[in-house]
């Protein structure tokens, strides 16, 4: 009979993660922000950035050829494994960003909690079909940028959720996207300020190793004159 690796290997990757997530400067001075109630959507991009960099770390110094069988992430490994740390990394993301927007509609006089979007099963699934069709050693590179950038499409997720439940409501949200360093035509013709309802749908979508943040911010809490 087969052995079950899931299990171990699952128990290992979670516990490499906490440990690095307790010592992560960064990550511990965006948890003291939000706790102080001064947090913005900028440093939920960077929470959720640093999170999918220490998975992606992860990925990297706990799975080897030598750890799987046959040298090979098969379907029904990849599929329990990266559904449940990237399930986890959803729920780390979501919630602060989540809280983020709670304390920036108070700020807007606002009395909204802020609401995490819907887990994206899609992306996920996308992942494990890709990580699961060669040897390990060919597909790694699905652990590293993608998990990355899964992570910061999370917080992008959380402020079109809120930006458009907001709009809906009759406000009118205003949507900021910086860019980050020297970056390509497409990001630089959705950079800028979008107040909704004219906010370009490509607004919240990244490319792969794209490292533009998304902003949103309430306003002043009055509804549109229409």
């Amino acid at each position: 009979m087969t052995k079950d690796i899931v299990p171990e290997l699952l128990e290992k990757l979670e516990n490499e993660f906490v440990n690095k997530y307790s010592k992560n400067k960064k990550i511990n001075s965006a948890v003291k922000k939000i706790k102080a109630g001064k947090a913005t959507h900028q440093d939920s991009n960077e929470f959720a950035s640093e999170c999918g960099k220490m998975l992606a770390n992860v990925f990297k110094e706990n799975i080897s050829p030598d750890d799987l069988p046959d040298g090979k992430m098969y379907y029904n490994i990849a599929d329990r494994v990266l559904n449940s740390v990237l399930g986890r990394n959803y729920k780390l993301i979501s919630d602060y960003s989540s809280d983020v927007q709670t304390s920036l509609n108070r700020s807007a006089g606002l009395r909204i909690k802020g609401i995490k979007p819907p887990k994206n099963q899609d992306r996920i699934r996308g992942l494990i079909e890709r990580v699961q069709e060669a040897p390990i050693e060919k597909t790694k590179w699905v652990l590293e940028e993608p998990i990355v950038n899964f992570s910061q499409s999370l917080v992008d997720d959380t402020i079109r959720t809120n930006a458009e439940f907001h709009n809906r409501l009759g406000l009118k949200p205003k949507i900021v996207r910086k860019l980050n360093g020297k970056c390509c035509d497409w990001c630089e013709e959705v950079a800028g300020e979008h107040e909704y309802p004219n906010v370009p749908k490509d607004v919240y979508r990244r490319h792969r190793f794209c490292r533009c943040t998304v902003e949103y911010f309430p306003g002043d809490g009055r509804k549109q004159n229409v």
